[in-house]
C-alpha cells in the first residue's frame, strides 16, 4: 500500500530551502522511483536537479498526460521541518505548497505504471519558489521537449480546478532623498519614510482596485526594503522590492509606465511571469473535471488562483495547463497544513482521470496540431 502521508513526512523532513538540501529530497524522490521500478532521468540547471520518468503507453500512439512538482520551498524555522499531525492536519513546511501534491502524484504515477492506454509523464523542479528569474527550470524542460498533450501542476487548489491564475510584475525600485544629520531630520528628505509613500501610492492606482470574473483584485506586496548607512544620518536612498500579481487582460507594461511616473524613483530591474489562462471547456479541462466529479463524489469547480504559477511554461508551447491540488492551508505561513483525507483523495482522482481519460477523450488519438489553439494564452 502505497502512504501519501508517511511520503508527505519524509519529503517535509528535507529543509529544501537550501540547495543541499533540494538536491538531497531529489536524490530520496529518483530513489523511491527507481526501486519501484521506474526509470528516472535527470539533468541540473544551476547546480540543481530536474527529475524526469514516463510510465504507461507510447507517448507517439496514445493522450499524454504530465503531472509537473516542485520539491522546493520558502524558508521556515527548523520546527516546521519536523511535522505533525493534528486530527485530519498534517502540519509543516511545504505539507501544502506542495509536498503532498508531490508525494500523492507520485503514488499515482506508481499506480499507473501497468496501464497502457495513456503515456503519464512526471516532472519534478527545484525552483519553482526561487527568485531566480530568468531561466526556469519548468521552461528549459519544455524546451527539451519533455511535455505532453496535458499537464497538472500539483499546486495547492483545495481540489479545484485552477483555470487562471495572476500574473507576476517584479520590479526593483531605487527611491531618492536627501541626507542630512539625524538631529535636524526636517531638513532632509527621508528616503525610507518615501519609500512606504511609494508603496501607498502603488496600492491606490486605479489597476490595484480592479476585477475580474476570477479575482477580487491584484495582489500587491513589499516584499523587500533595505538602506540607511548610519543610524545619525537621514538616509538619502532606499531599494525595495515589490511583488504585483495582476490579472488576465491587465497590461504589465502599462502598470509600470503608471509607476514610472512617481516623483524621485528609478526602476531599476523588472521582471514579467505572465498569467496563465485555459478555457475551461477545453477537452482535457473537461475530462478532468468529469473524473474527479465522480472521484470524490461531487462537483469540482473551476476556480482562479492568486499566486503566479508554472503552468505558463506549458501553456506559451501549446499546451493546455491547469493547477490542481489536494485541500489545505497556511502555505508559506507559521502553520502550514494539509488534509491527510485529500491527498488520499487527491492520489485516487489523479489515477482515475488517466484511467478513464480515453473514454472521456472519445478514444480518440490527440490531434496534437491543434494545441496552440486550444491551450493558448488567449
Amino acid at each position: 500500500m502505497l502512504d501519501e502521508r508517511v511520503l508527505t513526512e519524509r519529503l517535509v523532513r528535507y529543509e529544501t530551502s537550501r540547495p543541499e538540501e533540494i538536491v538531497a529530497a531529489a536524490g530520496f524522490v529518483k530513489g523511491w522511483l527507481e526501486a519501484r521500478d521506474i526509470e528516472v532521468r535527470d539533468f541540473e540547471l544551476r547546480g540543481l536537479p530536474v527529475l524526469l520518468a514516463e510510465v504507461g503507453g507510447s507517448a507517439e500512439e496514445h493522450p499524454c498526460v504530465l503531472f509537473h512538482g516542485h520539491l522546493d520551498v520558502v524558508p521556515g524555522l527548523p520546527t516546521q521541518f519536523e511535522p505533525r499531525v493534528e486530527g485530519d492536519r498534517l502540519i509543516g513546511r511545504g505539507t501544502y505548497d506542495m509536498k503532498g501534491g508531490l508525494a500523492a502524484m507520485l503514488c499515482a504515477v506508481k499506480d499507473l505504471e501497468a496501464q497502457k492506454d495513456v503515456c503519464v509523464r512526471l516532472v519534478c523542479v527545484p525552483d519553482e519558489e526561487s527568485e531566480e528569474l530568468d531561466l526556469r527550470a519548468t521552461e528549459e524542460v519544455v524546451r527539451r521537449g519533455f511535455v505532453g498533450d496535458f499537464a497538472i501542476t500539483g499546486e495547492p487548489t483545495d481540489l479545484r480546478i485552477g483555470v487562471e491564475a495572476k500574473g507576476l510584475l517584479v520590479m526593483r525600485i531605487e527611491v531618492r532623498g536627501r541626507s542630512i544629520h539625524s538631529s535636524t531630520p526636517w531638513l532632509g528628505d527621508n528616503a525610507i519614510l518615501k519609500a512606504f509613500d511609494v508603496f501607498r501610492a502603488i496600492e491606490s492606482m486605479p489597476f490595484a482596485r480592479e476585477s475580474s470574473e476570477m479575482f477580487d483584485r491584484p495582489s500587491l506586496n513589499l516584499g523587500r526594503i533595505s538602506d540607511g548607512d548610519a543610524l545619525n544620518k537621514v538616509p538619502d536612498l532606499c531599494k525595495m522590492a515589490i511583488d504585483i500579481r495582476y490579472l488576465p487582460g491587465q497590461d504589465p507594461g502599462e502598470i509600470l509606465a503608471q509607476i514610472r511616473e512617481i516623483p524621485d524613483i528609478e526602476v531599476t530591474r523588472t521582471f514579467i511571469f505572465p498569467p496563465v489562462q485555459v478555457a475551461p471547456d477545453q477537452p482535457y479541462v473537461r475530462a478532468l473535471r468529469e473524473a474527479v466529479s465522480r472521484s470524490i463524489d461531487g462537483e469540482v469547480l473551476s476556480v482562479g488562483r492568486d499566486g503566479a504559477s508554472d503552468a505558463i511554461a506549458f501553456l506559451a508551447a501549446g499546451i493546455p495547463a491547469v493547477e490542481f491540488g489536494p485541500a489545505g492551508g497556511g502555505h508559506h505561513g507559521p502553520n502550514e497544513w494539509v488534509s491527510i483525507t485529500s491527498l488520499v483523495r487527491y492520489h485516487r482522482a489523479l489515477v482515475d482521470f488517466v484511467r478513464a481519460l480515453p473514454v472521456l477523450l472519445g478514444q480518440q488519438r490527440p490531434d496534437r496540431s491543434l494545441k496552440a489553439i486550444e491551450g493558448g494564452l488567449g
